[in-house]
């Protein structure tokens, strides 16, 4: 059984959401890359395509675009996904982080498929439909009528 999250973004107004995608609609995501443009169909989603920006397994490595296949590697990484090249500054007095330029890092990665293992998948809308993805939140719910207002505080003695 084949379960992915879908997580699709809107470069347009910057709004995000989450999906879950199972069995059938899971299949047809198997064997894409980074990079990849699919049909809202997939998912339901008739009118949308989408690109797939990069994604984690179930372990939680990053997808990287460069790395070929679906299999995790360990690389010997300058920049990009899963890198963060902080080094903390020794002293007493120097409580910060710094970039170290050209400081290389072992990561672990994994590959830039889509396979049954992977977990969660990003993607971007390249093309709207017409289904709004993006539900607008209602506002504070209303008393009722019959409700009965707040009570005031007793006003204090000095």
């Amino acid at each position: 059984m084949v379960e992915f999250k879908i997580v699709i973004s809107d470069p347009k107004s910057g709004k995000t959401v989450q999906k879950e995608v199972k069995d059938e609609q899971a299949k047809n995501l198997v064997g894409l890359k980074i990079g990849d443009t699919f049909k809202g169909e997939m998912l339901d989603l008739t009118g949308y395509e989408f690109t797939i920006t990069g994604g984690s397994d179930y372990c939680g490595f990053p997808m990287r675009k460069d790395i070929e296949g679906s299999a995790r590697k360990k690389i010997l990484a300058v920049k990009g996904v899963g890198v963060s090249n902080k080094k903390k500054a020794r002293g007493k007095d120097m409580k910060y982080m710094r970039t170290m330029k050209g400081m290389r890092q072992r990561v672990s990665v994994a590959g830039n498929t889509v396979f049954d293992k992977t977990a969660q998948i990003n993607v971007k809308i390249t093309k709207h439909g017409k289904a709004d993805l993006f539900p607008k939140k209602e506002e504070a719910a209303q008393p009722a009528e019959g409700a009965a207002a707040p009570a005031e505080k007793p006003a204090e003695k000095k």
